[in-house]
């Protein structure tokens, strides 16, 4: 269905968008799916549709696409509650594609044009001009008053921590900024799907557990572009190939759990745990090597943590026990588990 057909509205198109000026009249008389993209661009919008979902009969089903905007959120959650499901759309992942892609999608992320560009050059051209956009143009649009200079800076240097525990105080002496200006940055950045912040596991163990949340950037391609690695040999020989490999796989196994709580283990005697699903009572533990082995860590964290299984990711494509409950598994392998 393309912009300006009777049951799609494009909100980036003025034409459309003055149509959607008198929402009621545009709308109502619709029926069946109707779709608004880029709803962002018109937060009051989502009163009239409260008053439509609730036609007795339901004639029409709205699909609201639209960016990360707090405004977006907030009007959705408020003015639709109970009649809206708000679902998160992100990039390709290994569930959609053949396991012969897995570098592939490793090296440039999940955004369909850096994933099927002509080549590893224009994959990373691409992904720097989606970074200098979403800075300069898309986080403004979204409501965040911040300067694009300075993202841009907090942002590159957020890529040095990829994978390590946030430290605000270190990054906001870095960079001249106050704690809590590097904490609301941040905060723009997840809200806006850049960023995961993973918290830690919390239950009384008898130890003294780490409580300070990592961070993850999303979207291997961006990190990469964000370190200058272009190809697969320069990322290879990069010092941040461990965290790398490890953000990617867990931002794979995560998005195969929609919905299911996750967090990681860590104490500060040193032994810790990448990923634990409580509700599983399964351990996920990254590593980029090509053989694995079983290390005191992970014999604390399954018994700290009662784990019923502990994986143990790695980039080769056969599993292994390296002891009871404990297999070295490929990525593809702990995405299916369930």
């Amino acid at each position: 269905m393309g912009s300006g057909a009777a049951g799609y509205f494009d909100l980036e198109d003025p034409a459309t968008a003055a149509v959607l000026e008198n929402p009621m009249s545009a709308l109502a008389p619709l029926t069946g799916l109707v779709v608004v993209d880029e709803a962002q661009r018109a937060p009051g919008l989502f009163p009239v549709l409260r008053v439509l979902a609730d036609r007795e009969g339901q004639p029409a089903t709205f699909l609201i696409l639209g960016s990360a905007s707090p405004e977006l959120t907030r009007q959705a959650s408020e003015s639709l509650a109970g009649r809206v499901e708000i679902v998160e759309m992100s990039g390709f992942d290994l569930s959609e594609l053949p396991a012969a892609d897995l570098h592939r999608l490793w090296l440039r992320g999940g955004f369909p044009r850096s994933f099927l560009a002509g080549s590893e050059r224009d994959s990373c051209a691409w992904r720097r001009n989606f970074t200098r956009t979403f800075l300069e143009r898309d986080l403004a649009g979204l409501g965040f008053g911040m300067s694009p200079r300075t993202m841009g800076r907090f942002w590159t240097m957020l890529a040095h921590y990829h994978g390590q525990l946030w430290n605000g105080n270190e990054i906001a002496a870095s960079m001249g900024i106050s704690a809590t200006t590097a904490r609301h940055y941040l905060d723009a950045l997840e809200q806006t799907f850049m960023i995961r912040r993973l918290l830690p596991w919390h239950t009384n163990v008898g130890k003294r557990l780490v409580k300070t949340p990592k961070t993850y950037f999303r979207d291997s391609g961006v990190f990469h572009a964000l370190q200058g690695i272009e190809a697969h040999p320069g990322l290879l020989t990069h010092p941040k190939l461990g965290a790398s490999w490890e953000g990617f796989a867990l931002e794979q196994i995560l998005r195969a759990h929609p919905g299911t709580d996750a967090y990681f283990y860590a104490i500060h005697s040193g032994s810790e745990l990448d990923l634990f699903f409580p509700n599983l009572r399964l351990g996920i533990e990254v590593k980029y090597q090509d053989a694995p082995r079983l290390t005191r860590s992970m014999r604390i964290a399954m018994n700290d943590l009662k784990l019923t299984e502990l994986l143990v990711v790695y980039p080769g494509d056969r599993e292994y026990a390296l002891a009871d409950g404990i297999r070295a598994v490929p990525l593809a392998a702990a995405c299916r588990i369930r």
